[in-house]
């Protein structure tokens, strides 16, 4: 008994019952008869092969005929089928025309042979699809059942629940019989598939039973499909099931796939050309058949997949088109309207485009960008007129961003095209500016604001639209800080003011990516963080997000900033919004680069890049690219940050903040493999752009340390200097990162006493900063410093936590320069049985823990005295405290891993 049997016969204890009482009692000389009723593929054929399985165990012979809707036009095919099943010469040849076949003595003669045949052993007569039967073996059918109810005679029969034959008289005689016996299959409850599959957990056999109504056939082809998913088994069955209920049910079943959620009776029935009662039951014959629910349509939407692809693709747009005009019709809400436009791909009716585009917006804010992104698509194929159609790539640009950075850029093509060609309309200005402002691209949008500048304001008589922020600045909504961005309303000195003219009372796009200017730096990184303690993501929350971001990771800190962005970068991935997760990874990866965590920056941004679409860059994802460059460049891998300068970039990167960071690596790069020359037009580019847009701060991008070092690698002392001296004029000239970067470049133009002055300030600095790479380079030139001024020991010791600083950090090229022609195992230092344990650490008091950090570092014991206000004596008197608590020998052996936060020693 094969799988299809067994799954049949679950839980049929009760028809199985029926079953054996109604052999047993045609062996015992009692005829029945058995009517097997059931929808489509709930198992009637199986179990009618049951019965002719279990009656031949019992002695029985049985007569099999199957009958179809082809042969239902053939006299007598059925019966013939039952005679070729008897023994040789058992039965009476049939009568060769159907005249006379049809004759009641005829009918008789057969039937008196199947009584005389029974009387030497029990005669089952099985016939499949009686709905399909020919007229004439009907007759014969119902000569038999009322001939042989004294003869060991048991007529099986099967029928479909909605299908009936031709002859209308004979399911209603065969009722009539005294012996008659009805058995009705239903399909498998929720309760029985659990039953049935008691490895699986109750969450699959729901599903299961959800995929296939319960229907026994379905159930099966899942089980046989990979991972129990609907695949091409299940699609198969459910195409079996429709062909047979028979070429009627299968053209409703089409027009019901078409229509889906409004596939009520009326609907169908137009669809399909055909009348409600014959739409009702093909309709009621599906749900027999749990292909369709009353509340959810098709029991899965593999099912309707299978239907639709089934259909002729000319046929199935037709229909789809006709669906769309009744939908509309019937005031159907515009997405499914738009679905059934969308699938005929049919924009020819006058309310077709603001259909489209109103579903498309329903579809967006409901987060489903992908059909949003279809609907716009189909419209903007159909429009013709250049101002709708460029508004259409506009909002096609916002809902791609998403998902596709890259691809929401290419959406932008066609508008600035028409803008460049002067074919563009007032109205659509404004969104254009709006998302080129977001996208970072201050110059494009700087040139479309100056354009609506020359009208002053909307299009007269233009309609609002979803995403059309009201008021006169097409750039309002964008800002987390409204009140720092009227700084670019202001006439001078506020960012991009002298660029030109844009919008009256409109914020300038540069001053979307500025830091605020605010006296108080703190409350700005306070607001920032209360902003995203209160954002959620969706359409318009991501751009407000990102300043909050850049403010925080800029004016409080990296480490400040990366738990928010970690937390943004994974709920945008939960949501499935790649694009969105590309852009708060990419300020992550950022984040960690300024923590000196290379390894880190890699993998976030290497990860960022790889979840967005990869069909060429984009703007934004170019700011990722800079990251990864630069990262790698650091941690020694000329090769892999070559790689990703190969890749394509658009041609006007530099006019947007994304293409300034992708300069600044590529000039990293450049300094890494002696271009100078290249490395210093790069970053001087950066500060031509900086400038003008009124972007400079160099705690953003601090292109004069950038030249400078470029310089002094030319050998040009003086002017690089001079940039170095001007970047300690700037408003960030007391930042901690800012300063010891300057420092330490300014160190090596001073003799070496100012050196180790400079330098030891760089180092508290850069300590302060938490960016451990720069630190690491910092301490390096200390070191050397020190050995120059002959002090070896100390400056050993330097090395020696500058080594491992570097090692930590992930820059290879470093270590290497720290300690050339060492191996890639930590220096020599005290050994692991002569390391403090963590509790040893623990019990230095605060003061002591100060003193010990600043020796770790290679200060002097005088050195430390200033810096803490204290005696020498003191200092050596904890010193001696520290040595003994941690018991070591002296400062060679303190641990070069011992920390400390550095508001405690500063």
């Amino acid at each position: 008994m094969g799988m299809g049997d067994l799954m049949v016969l679950f839980r049929r204890a009760e028809e199985l019952s029926l079953l054996g009482k109604l052999i047993e009692g045609c062996a015992e000389g009692n005829s029945g008869l058995l009517l097997i009723e059931g929808a489509v593929g709930c198992g009637k054929s199986e179990f009618l092969e049951t019965v002719a399985v279990n009656s031949e165990k019992h002695g029985a012979l049985v007569l099999r005929g199957m009958a179809t809707a082809a042969e239902r036009r053939h006299p007598l095919g059925v019966l013939r089928q039952l005679t070729a099943d008897a023994p040789p010469g058992a039965l009476p040849p049939l009568p060769p025309s159907p005249a006379e076949a049809g004759r009641v003595g005829a009918m008789r003669q057969f039937a008196a042979a199947v009584r005389e045949l029974s009387a030497t052993a029990p005669v089952v007569i099985c016939v499949d699809d009686l709905h399909h039967v020919d007229e004439l073996s009907g007759r014969y059918l119902l000569q038999l059942a009322r001939g042989t109810r004294e003869a060991k005679v048991l007529l099986a029969l099967t029928e479909s629940v909605h299908e009936h034959g031709d002859d209308p008289l004979l399911r209603t005689e065969l009722l009539r019989l005294p012996h008659f016996s009805r058995l009705r299959l239903e399909r498998f409850t929720p309760d029985a598939v659990r039953a049935m599959l008691p490895d699986r957990s109750d969450a699959e056999t729901a599903r299961l039973h959800r995929a296939s109504g319960g229907n026994p056939l379905l159930l099966r082809a899942l089980l046989q499909d990979p991972g129990t998913r609907p695949g091409e088994a299940y699609a198969q069955a459910v195409l079996a099931c429709l062909h047979r209920c028979g070429p009627a049910t299968t053209g409703l079943t089409e027009a019901i796939a078409v229509l889906d959620p409004l596939a009520a009776v009326p609907h169908v029935a137009r669809l399909a050309g055909t009348t409600e009662p014959a739409a009702a039951r093909a309709r009621s014959a599906l749900e027999d058949a749990g292909l369709l629910t009353r509340e959810r349509g098709f029991c899965h939407p593999a099912a309707r997949a299978a239907v639709l692809d089934r259909m002729e693709p000319d046929a199935r747009r037709a229909l789809h088109r006709e669906a769309a005009l009744l939908a509309r019709a019937a005031g159907a809400p515009d997405t499914v309207v738009a679905a059934q436009l969308l699938a005929a791909r049919h924009t020819g009716e006058d309310w077709a485009l603001s259909v489209l585009r109103a579903a498309a917006d329903q579809h967006a804010a409901d987060a489903e960008p992908d059909t949003a992104s279809e609907l716009l698509g189909l419209a903007h194929e159909a429009c013709a007129d250049d101002t709708v159609r460029a508004e259409l790539g506009v909002r096609l640009a916002v809902v791609t961003g998403r998902t596709d950075p890259a691809g929401a850029e290419r959406h932008l093509a066609g508008p600035l095209a028409a803008l460049g060609a002067g074919r563009l309309g007032a109205r659509a200005l404004g969104p254009l500016a709006r998302v080129l402002a977001a996208q970072g691209r201050v110059d494009e949008s700087t040139e479309v604001l100056e354009r609506l500048a020359a009208g002053e304001g909307r299009h007269p008589g233009a309609e609002r639209r979803h995403g059309d922020i009201p008021g006169d600045d097409p750039l309002d909504g964008l800002s987390a800080f409204p009140q720092w961005g009227a700084a670019g309303r202001r006439p001078a000195g506020a960012p991009g003011h002298h660029l030109g003219r844009v919008v009256r009372g409109a914020v300038h796009p540069a001053a979307l990516w500025a830091l605020p200017a605010e006296a108080d730096e703190g409350a700005a990184a306070q607001a920032a963080e209360l902003f995203l303690r209160g954002a959620t993501l969706a359409e318009g929350m991501i751009e407000p997000a990102v300043q909050a971001l850049r403010t925080l990771l800029f004016l409080d800190g990296a480490e400040r900033a990366v738990p928010w962005c970690e937390t943004l970068t994974g709920q945008a991935a939960e949501r499935g919004a790649t694009g969105w997760q590309a852009v708060f990874a990419g300020l992550l990866a950022e984040a960690r680069l300024r923590l000196g965590d290379l390894s880190g920056a890699a993998e976030t941004a290497e990860d960022a890049l790889r979840v967005v679409p990869a069909r060429g860059g984009g703007v934004q994802l170019c700011g990722l690219m800079a990251t990864l460059v630069r990262a790698r460049t650091a941690m020694g891998q000329p090769e892999a940050a070559a790689a990703v300068l190969s890749r394509p970039v658009p041609e006007r990167l530099t006019g947007s903040v994304h293409g300034l960071a992708y300069l600044r690596a590529r000039g990293h790069y450049a300094l890494s493999t002696s271009r100078f020359h290249a490395a210093l037009g790069d970053f001087l580019d950066i500060g031509r752009h900086m400038k003008r847009w009124g972007l400079d701060r160099p705690r953003v991008l601090p292109w004069r340390a950038d030249a400078a070092e470029a310089l002094l690698r030319l050998g040009e002392t003086q002017q690089a200097d001079r940039f170095l001296a001007d970047q300690l004029t700037t408003r960030d000239a007391g930042d901690p990162w800012v300063r010891g970067m300057t420092l330490r470049l300014r160190a090596s133009l001073r003799e070496p006493k100012e050196r180790q002055a400079m330098l030891t300030k760089a180092v508290d600095d850069l300590h302060r900063s938490g960016d451990n790479y720069e630190l690491a380079r910092a301490m390096s030139d200390f070191g050397q410093v020190l050995r120059v001024l002959g002090e070896p020991a100390r400056a050993a010791m330097v090395n020696r936590r500058a080594w491992h600083v570097a090692k930590e950090c992930g820059a290879q090229a470093l270590c290497v320069k720290i300690l050339p022609g060492h191996s890639g195992e930590a220096p020599q230092e005290a050994s692991a049985a002569e390391a403090p344990h963590a509790d040893l650490v623990a019990s230095l008091s605060e003061s002591e823990k100060r003193v010990a950090l600043l020796a770790v570092h290679g200060h002097t014991n005088r050195e430390i005295a200033q810096k803490l206000y204290i005696t020498v004596s003191t200092v050596e008197q904890h010193l001696t405290r520290v040595y003994r608590k941690l018991e070591i020998p002296g400062r060679q052996a303190l641990p070069v891993d011992f920390h400390l936060g550095v508001a405690e020693f500063i």
